[in-house]
C-alpha cells in the first residue's frame, strides 16, 4: 500500500513519544483497519478476538505492558509448528502488519472468552442487598430473565420514544436464547430468589446481540427505582469513549465495586452463547486489573456481574458520571489472565434507542408530538431496525433517527432525500373527519433542505406527492390532535414520488384500502392497528431531476385478531415498476400488489423486523425473482 503524506506525522508507535494529535491519528488508522479487515481474521477458527492494545513483554508473572501500540490477537491455542497450524485449518499471524504505510507489530495471547452470567460452582447465596428483592431497585443488584440464573442491573435508562424508565443489562441476562420481547423479567434473578411470581419488575422491551453489543432493556412496570449506582454513588448522565490506559469502575452483583484499566480497544471477539444462538461476534474493549486499586480475590469480574456498567474515573481514581461500557464477558475457566470485556456505551445507547436522562420536567411521556407508539397494540411493535450503514444515512433529530410527528414517526434518508420508512398508529375508534382544504406541502425545518425532496421534482410530470402515512389514518384522537396530525401529514418527510395512477383512486385504490380491509374482515382488538411503510430503494432506480424514483413500496400492517386471540402482521409490496419506465408518457402498464413474508420484506428493504419473524405466512406466488409471494388482486380477501 502506498505511503500517504498524512502518515509522515506519525513516526513512532510508542505512546510516550507521541503527541496527543499523533496518538489520535494512529488509533484512527488502526480502528479503520479493524473495522475493514478484522472480520476476515476472525474467520480463522483459532482466533478468538482482534483489537488494539499495548505490546506485552515477557510471559507469566514477568509479563509487562510496554507503551508500544500494536494489533493484539487472542487465540484458542498457541500453535508452534506448521503442521499444528494446518491441522487447525488456521493461518500464521504475521509479526507485523502494514497499515497505511506503517509497520505495526502484532501481539498474541492464548485466551478464550465466555459470557459472565453463568454462576460458577455451588456458590452460596449471601443475604446481602445485591442479591435480594429491593424496592426501590438501583443499579448494581441482581436481575434476570426467568430462564437465566442471574446478572446485574446496569443502569436506569429512558426510552427515547415514550420516555418510559427502563433497566439496562445484557441480552444474555434479560433475554437469553429462549426469551422473547414482552417477557416478564425479575429482580432479583432466579438464582438468588426462585419466587418468580413475587419478583417481576417489568417487561423485556428491546434487545440486541451482535457487533453493537450484548445488550437489552426492560421497561419498569411495577417497581420503584433509584438511578444512583450502588456503592459508587453517581448517576450516569454522559457517554464516554475510552482510550488505552483509561481508568474505569463498576458495581456488579457478584464482585461488588471493582476498578480496572482499559488495555485493549476496538476489540471484536467471538463468543459461543450455546443453544440455538451459537457463536456471535461482539464489539468491545478489554479491561485489566488496576494495580493501584486491587480488588478482593484479585477478581475484577465474576459470574453474575454481566450487565454492570463501567464508568470512567478521574486521574486520582474518583468515579465520574461518564458511562463507558456494558460488562458482558470475562476470561474462560482455567485462564489465569484476569480481565473483563465491555460493549461500547455509545453503540449500546444507539442500538437500543435509549437516553441516560429522563424526560424534561413538566413534559408528558406521550404528548401530541411524541410520534409512533411502539406499545399501541397488545404486543410491542418496534420500528424497523437499521444496520450501522443505514443508521449513518439517517437524519438525526435530537439524537434520534425517528423524527416524531402526531401519531407517526419518520426515518429520513440523507442520500435519497426521501423517507426510508414511516411508522404510524391508527385508532379506529377515535377517527375524525378533518378537511384537507388549505393544507399545503412543506419542508420540516428540523431537517436540512438538502435531505428533503420538495416541489421541484413534481412539476409538469405524472408524479404525485404520495403520502406514506395516509392522512386519513392519522386524524384521530381529540380534535386538537386530529387537526395537528392533518397538518403534520403534509410534511415532505412523509412524502415520496408516486405515479398518479399508483397513488390515486383511478387505479382502484387497493394500496390505500389495505388498512380498511382489516376492519372489514377481522375482529380487531380495541380497533387499534400499527402500520409501517416506505419505498424499496434500489441502486438502479430511475433518476429524475436529481432524485432516484422508487419503483416499489412496502407496507406492513399489525393488529391483534380478537377472534383468534393472536397478534398478527401482514406485509405487502406494491410495484410501480412499469409505470415509471417513462415518466413523460402515460401509455403505461398496470401496477401489482403482492403479499410477502417478513423475511422477504427484510431482504427487499435491508431493514430488520426481529419481533415479527414468528408471524410469517406461507406464500404461494413469485414476486419478480424473489422467493414465493402471494399476488393480491382487486376484490381479494386480504386478511383471511
Amino acid at each position: 500500500m502506498a505511503k500517504s503524506a498524512k502518515t509522515k506525522a506519525v513516526k513512532t508507535t510508542n505512546l510516550s513519544e507521541m503527541s496527543k494529535t499523533s496518538q489520535r491519528e494512529l488509533i484512527s488508522k488502526l480502528r479503520k483497519f479493524i473495522r475493514k479487515e478484522g472480520g476476515s481474521y476472525l474467520d480463522d477458527p483459532n482466533i478468538t478476538s482482534i483489537g488494539i492494545g499495548l505490546k506485552v513483554s515477557g510471559q507469566g508473572d514477568k509479563a509487562v505492558h510496554t507503551d508500544k501500540v500494536c494489533i493484539q490477537f487472542t487465540v484458542g491455542s498457541k500453535l508452534e509448528s506448521a503442521t499444528e497450524i494446518e491441522s487447525m485449518d488456521s493461518k500464521l499471524i504475521p509479526k507485523t502488519i502494514t497499515i497505511d504505510g506503517m509497520e505495526i507489530v502484532t501481539d498474541i495471547f492464548e485466551r478464550d472468552y465466555k459470557p459472565t452470567y453463568t454462576i460458577l460452582g455451588a456458590e452460596a447465596i449471601e443475604e446481602n442487598r445485591r442479591k435480594i428483592r429491593m424496592d426501590p431497585m438501583q443499579p448494581g443488584i441482581s436481575v434476570g430473565h426467568p430462564s437465566i440464573s442471574a446478572g446485574t442491573l446496569g443502569l436506569i435508562a429512558y426510552d427515547k420514544s415514550s420516555g418510559a424508565p427502563c433497566v439496562l443489562s445484557n441480552w444474555h441476562v434479560l433475554q437469553g436464547g429462549t426469551g422473547q420481547l414482552g417477557d416478564d423479567v425479575l429482580q432479583p434473578g432466579k438464582h438468588d430468589d426462585n419466587r418468580i411470581n413475587l419478583n417481576h419488575f417489568g417487561k423485556l422491551s428491546r434487545s440486541h446481540l451482535g457487533l453493537a453489543g450484548d445488550c437489552a432493556v426492560a421497561k419498569i412496570v411495577d417497581r420503584k427505582f433509584s438511578a444512583e449506582i450502588l456503592d459508587i454513588g453517581v448517576i450516569p448522565s454522559k457517554i464516554a469513549k475510552v482510550d488505552l490506559l483509561d481508568g474505569v469502575i463498576k458495581s456488579g452483583r457478584t464482585t461488588g465495586t471493582t476498578r480496572g484499566i482499559v488495555r485493549r480497544i476496538d476489540v471484536t471477539v467471538k463468543i459461543n452463547y450455546g443453544g440455538n444462538t451459537g457463536q456471535r461476534r461482539i464489539g468491545a474493549f478489554e479491561i485489566g486489573p488496576d494495580p493501584k486499586f486491587p480488588s478482593e480475590r484479585s477478581e475484577i469480574s465474576m459470574g453474575g456481574d454481566s450487565g454492570a456498567v463501567w464508568l470512567v474515573t478521574t486521574d486520582n481514581g474518583a468515579p465520574t458520571n461518564a458511562f463507558a461500557g456494558l460488562h458482558f464477558a470475562g476470561e474462560a475457566k482455567g485462564n489465569a489472565d484476569e480481565h473483563a470485556l465491555a460493549c461500547y456505551a455509545h453503540a449500546v445507547i444507539k442500538k437500543l434507542d435509549i437516553s441516560l436522562t429522563p424526560p424534561k420536567s413538566g413534559t408528558t411521556i406521550r404528548g401530541i408530538d411524541s410520534g409512533y407508539d411502539q406499545d399501541f397494540c397488545t404486543q410491542r411493535l418496534p420500528a424497523p431496525e437499521l444496520s450501522d450503514e443505514l443508521m449513518d444515512d439517517a437524519v438525526l433529530v435530537n439524537d434520534s433517527h425517528l423524527i416524531p410527528y402526531t401519531h407517526f414517526s419518520v426515518c429520513q434518508s440523507k442520500s435519497r432525500a426521501l423517507p426510508r420508512f414511516v411508522v404510524w398508529n391508527i385508532d379506529g375508534s377515535a377517527l375524525k373527519k378533518v378537511n384537507r382544504k388549505g393544507m399545503r406541502f412543506r419542508r420540516d425545518r428540523r431537517v436540512k433542505k438538502c435531505y428533503q425532496s420538495a416541489n421541484e421534482i413534481y412539476r409538469n410530470n405524472p408524479l404525485d406527492r404520495g403520502h406514506i402515512a395516509r392522512r386519513v389514518d392519522l386524524i384521530w384522537g381529540s380534535l386538537e390532535e386530529a387537526k395537528k396530525a392533518n397538518r403534520d401529514s403534509f410534511y415532505y418527510t412523509n412524502i415520496a414520488p408516486q405515479h398518479e395512477r399508483f397513488n390515486r383512486s383511478s387505479a382502484g385504490g387497493l394500496w390505500g384500502k389495505l388498512e380498511n380491509a382489516v376492519y372489514d374482515e377481522v375482529d380487531v382488538a380495541d380497533l387499534k392497528i400499527s402500520v409501517q411503510s416506505g419505498p424499496v430503494f434500489s441502486d438502479d432506480d430511475k433518476p429524475h431531476r436529481g432524485v432516484l424514483i422508487p419503483r416499489s413500496f412496502w407496507k406492513l400492517i399489525a393488529y391483534h385478531d380478537q377472534a383468534d386471540d393472536v397478534f398478527k402482521a401482514k406485509a405487502f409490496v406494491l410495484t410501480q415498476k412499469d409505470l415509471i419506465s417513462d415518466l413523460e408518457s402515460l401509455e403505461l402498464d398496470e401496477f401489482s400488489v403482492y403479499e410477502v413474508s417478513i423475511s422477504r420484506l427484510s431482504e427487499l428493504t435491508d431493514l430488520e423486523f426481529p419481533t415479527l419473524e414468528s408471524l410469517e405466512d406461507v406464500s404461494i406466488e413469485a414476486f419478480g425473482d424473489s422467493p414465493p409471494a402471494r399476488k393480491i388482486r382487486r376484490g381479494a380477501l386480504l386478511f383471511s
